[in-house]
């Protein structure tokens, strides 16, 4: 199913465009009307009760083809519902390839698309005993809850739960890795410049994120398809938040429709928001408005994803789950090279067009808090503040986008020098940096090196795959008890005593530093494999 083609919520079109989709979905259809439609060339599909013609679609649909052209002339709401929001194909596809409503009655057994089944956990093999002939093999169990002292333990559980494209989606990054792993590792390459007999009794990990109170400097940055970890998604997500203190930044390609992430929160509850801008510009002011009305706080923008990454697990799985088969098809068709599917989808609903000259429109547009989501130089930061926007993001997508880019972190130094330079400050300009974030120590390096708060991803989706929305809490609890003891440790009582004077950044951009290995890391990371080895 697709990765990418998300767009989490239709907004109110103005009423000149509500009346041919009305029109399109009035016609009253028989499932076997719909199920001649059967074939490649040409594909109808219903999803809740309304047939579509995919036949072009599919052709584009970042998770290959065959998944939609297997259900031509069915009904895939089963399959499709697991990871998708209701409203996407309104949103996505032009009304005239609405078909029309299908009579529910007419629906029979045969007509609808069974979901494939659930992964289970790959058997493990244990050691081998010196007086045993052959490797035992042992179920994996899963943990308590309580057995969990780390992020990466959340990882670790997350892998063997999951469905593997499911994980090969969250796990993946860009090329050949090293930027996802850097990530994590340049926290590494920052040393600590602890302080003694500085009162500690009292730690004091409040803060404010634009404002918004905060249990620690942290907020939940936006991660696409939170379905694909657990059948709740973006609305555990929302709870968790709420119950961990901090805020999260919903996303625009999400599983759940915006209003149903809404819907989750608590009265007093507040959230920021994702953007990708819509190369229909008056789509993205609806989406906009709709925030707005809701609500919500800041906009982050995000500006490194002109085009997808290449993100070779991701890939890797779609091809080897779909059979050999699909290869001997493509290559007799000359047919479609998938990366290239994903990058045409994905431009039908982010503008790589979007450019500097496009700043002042985004402001006009709504009331709330502008930020960019994914600078990654001084420069951009310095063009970000100068064009008035509220703040930016250091980020690199997860390391999802382009490999071998700096982690946030390492970019961090020489943003806050730039902005110092060009008269900015941190009341006036928030920086905030993502990626790579795995425990309290690596949030008091941020905050040191002048972040406002980190973002953390992927964690939260783990903890959520392994565990629901207690494993989310847990998990931002274990980084409160980190960060509390690295504060302690460090000599710093509260937020604003932690200062660069309590880092070392001399190897920060050097990245030939001997370290020692990370067991952790190394134990949890899925090595990329070659195709003979698969």
């Amino acid at each position: 199913s697709s990765h990418f083609r998300q767009f989490c919520h239709r907004p109110r079109f103005k009423p000149s465009l509500v009346v041919p989709i009305v029109m399109a979905s009035d016609k009253v259809l028989s499932m076997e009307e719909v199920a001649k439609h059967n074939t490649k060339e040409d594909c109808w599909v219903v999803l809740y009760g309304k047939a579509y013609d995919l036949t072009k679609f599919a052709k584009v649909h970042p998770g290959g083809a065959k998944l939609i052209t297997d259900a031509a002339g069915m009904d895939a709401t089963a399959i499709f519902d697991p990871i998708h929001p209701k409203d996407i194909m309104d949103k996505l596809l032009k009304p005239s390839l609405t078909m029309g409503v299908v009579d529910a009655a007419s629906i029979k057994p045969e007509h609808v698309a069974k979901p494939p089944e659930a992964h289970k956990p790959k058997p493990k093999k244990k050691a081998v005993k010196a007086d045993a002939a052959e490797e035992e093999i042992e179920e994996f169990k899963k943990p308590p809850l309580a057995a969990m002292l780390n992020s990466f333990d959340f990882e670790s559980v997350a892998r063997e739960v999951m469905e593997p494209q499911a994980w090969g989606y969250y796990s993946s990054g860009g090329d050949d890795e090293i930027t996802l792993r850097d990530n994590h590792l340049a926290f590494q390459r920052i040393t600590m410049r602890p302080r003694i007999l500085v009162n500690v009794r009292e730690i004091d990990m409040t803060t404010k994120i634009l404002n918004v109170p905060a249990t620690l400097p942290l907020y939940f940055t936006a991660t696409a398809l939170a379905k694909l970890a657990h059948q709740e998604g973006e609305l555990a997500i929302v709870k968790a938040a709420k119950k961990a203190g901090v805020p999260y930044m919903l996303p625009t390609l999400s599983s759940y429709t915006l209003d149903e992430m809404l819907e989750a929160r608590a009265p007093d509850q507040v959230v920021f928001s994702q953007l990708y801008v819509n190369p229909e510009r008056s789509r993205t002011e609806e989406y906009v408005s709709k925030l707005e009305k809701a609500g919500v706080q800041a906009l982050f923008v995000t500006v490194d994803a002109p085009q997808l990454g290449r993100r070779e697990k991701d890939m890797r799985n779609k091809f080897t789950q779909q059979g050999s088969d699909v290869q001997g098809d493509d290559e007799d068709e000359g047919a479609v090279d998938r990366s290239q599917g994903a990058t045409r989808a994905i431009s039908s609903y982010i503008d790589p067009g979007l450019n500097w000259e496009d700043v002042p429109w985004l402001k006009k547009i709504t009331s709330m808090k502008v930020l960019l989501k994914g600078v990654q130089c001084g420069e951009d930061a310095v063009e970000a503040f100068k064009a008035g926007l509220a703040g930016c993001v250091l980020s690199n997508h997860g390391g999802r986008q382009l490999d071998t880019c700096r982690p946030g972190i390492e970019v961090l130094p020489e943003v806050m020098e730039a902005l110092k330079e060009a008269g900015a400050t941190k009341e006036n300009f928030a920086v905030f940096i993502d990626g790579g974030v795995r425990r309290g120590g690596d949030i008091f390096k941020a905050v040191a090196l002048g972040a406002q708060a980190c973002g953390v991803g992927r964690p939260v989706l783990y903890s959520l795959a392994s565990y629901g929305q207690n494993g989310i809490v847990r998990m931002v609890h274990m980084l409160q008890d980190e960060l509390q003891m690295v504060m302690r440790l460090a000599g710093t009582p509260n937020i604003p005593s932690i200062t660069e004077k309590h880092v070392i950044t001399t190897n920060l951009a050097d990245h030939i530093v001997p370290l020692p290995v990370d067991n952790l890391t190394m134990k949890t990371y899925q090595g990329l494999e070659p195709a003979a080895k698969l």
